[in-house]
């Protein structure tokens, strides 16, 4: 199987209450620099993260796809984040032979055949890079969210449910950021009378 080019898949974000779903697909080249230095992104340091996507970056093959909160909400997290993996499966510039996913599921559609694993942030190195590159990337989009949507933190908590996200959305009712299948963005969005403002100014 070490001839076998394979992509590995992960995502970041199917917990937070609002933002995106971050996939990413990675196919490592052989001899890729920093393989021992992989692993899965929650087990290291946001410099750390940073310092190995840059590598990932010019050395592999990166494909990102995103499920934006209003895909969310309509298909359910599960299904828009095996949407996302799909997509991102499909944006590698050259088709993998096989693909390792972690988690215990395969998206459909995917263009060739697939493994889920458990736990494969921290056992396979192409499923830890997707890792760091999909925790990278969504950190980013939503420390960018911060500046357009402030009050709520989102620089801090990354949307994340944290005791000040929820506090600012008590306050301030939901953003277009946020996930309204979600049950606390449900209860603040109807609380605050966010909907009726929403589909006035709709």
């Amino acid at each position: 199987m070490t001839n076998v080019l394979t992509a590995g898949i992960d995502e970041a974000g199917r917990g937070p209450l609002a933002g995106p779903v971050v996939a990413a697909a990675v196919i490592l080249p052989a001899g890729f620099s920093a393989l021992g230095a992989l692993d899965d992104s929650k087990k290291l340091t946001a410099k750390r993260r940073e310092a190995l996507a840059a590598i990932i970056r010019a050395e592999a093959m990166v494909s990102i796809a995103l499920a934006e909160p209003a895909e969310i909400d309509r298909l359910n997290i599960l299904h828009a984040t095996l949407a996302a993996m799909a997509r991102a499966a499909a944006g590698l510039v050259r088709a993998p032979q096989l693909i390792l996913i972690d988690g215990n599921q395969v998206p459909p559609g995917l263009p060739c055949p697939a493994r889920a694993l458990v736990g494969g942030d921290s056992s396979e190195p192409a499923i830890a890079a997707a890792s760091i590159i999909a925790k990278t990337v969504r950190d980013a989009l939503m420390a960018q969210a911060d500046t357009r949507f402030p009050g709520y933190g989102f620089a801090g908590h990354k949307g994340y449910p944290s005791p000040v996200h929820r506090a600012a959305l008590e306050a301030l009712g939901p953003c277009p950021l946020h996930r309204l299948s979600y049950a606390p963005v449900r209860a603040a969005f109807e609380k605050s009378g966010f909907a009726r403002r929403m589909m006035n100014r709709a």
